[in-house]
């Protein structure tokens, strides 16, 4: 028997994600302050635009990763073959770019990790066998068990998550379910 690597994009961001999370830890977190976190920061700094989209590489823990990739690595696949890797890659850049973006206009916090992309997943699974017209019971109860959810954390539950990150990448999922990406065209 031979491993396979099944899911292109999937396995890569995970790889990716697990090098700067080894990285971030020998530089005791300098190289996620430095390009893998989203904050407030000069407009005049070219790393401030960068950091709108490499937040969601970076982890600042062990934990903190798992239980992100745990999710991706179950999911991602299943998105990835039915979207296609060039599209699945361009809907998790502009999930991070919307999150980071939004954090970085109205929120003083730090952000990092993949947990909007999770939140962008989710929704997309219960679409994979979607047919035209109809909205499949399965991604009404998601938003009502995970988005509801995350609005009532975001106001609430006083923590260092951010929740809203939770929520823009639920609602960037939702999106791309009646709009979706797609690039298959030009390859």
């Amino acid at each position: 028997m031979k491993i396979q690597y099944n899911s292109f994009l999937i396995l890569t961001y995970f790889f990716i994600s697990f090098g700067i999370l080894i990285l971030n830890t020998i530089s005791r977190d300098k190289l996620n302050k430095l390009l893998f976190s989203s904050y407030k920061s000069s407009l005049l700094n070219p790393l401030t635009y960068i950091r709108l989209i490499t937040h969601s590489l970076g982890h600042i823990g062990w934990s903190h990763f798992m239980s992100n990739f745990l999710y991706i690595l179950l999911i991602g696949p299943m998105i990835e073959e039915k979207y296609g890797t060039i599209n699945l890659l361009v809907m998790m850049i502009i999930t991070s770019l919307v999150i980071g973006i939004f954090n970085f206009i109205f929120s003083n916090k730090r952000i990092l990790g993949a947990s909007g992309i999770v939140y962008m997943l989710i929704p997309l699974t219960s679409a994979v066998n979607i047919d035209s017209g109809k909205i499949p019971l399965t991604l009404i109860l998601i938003c009502l068990f995970y988005v509801v959810n995350e609005i009532f954390r975001s106001f609430f539950k006083k923590d260092n998550v951010s929740h809203i990150s939770h929520f823009i990448g639920a609602v960037c999922g939702i999106v791309f379910i009646f709009f979706p990406v797609d690039f298959k065209m030009f390859f």
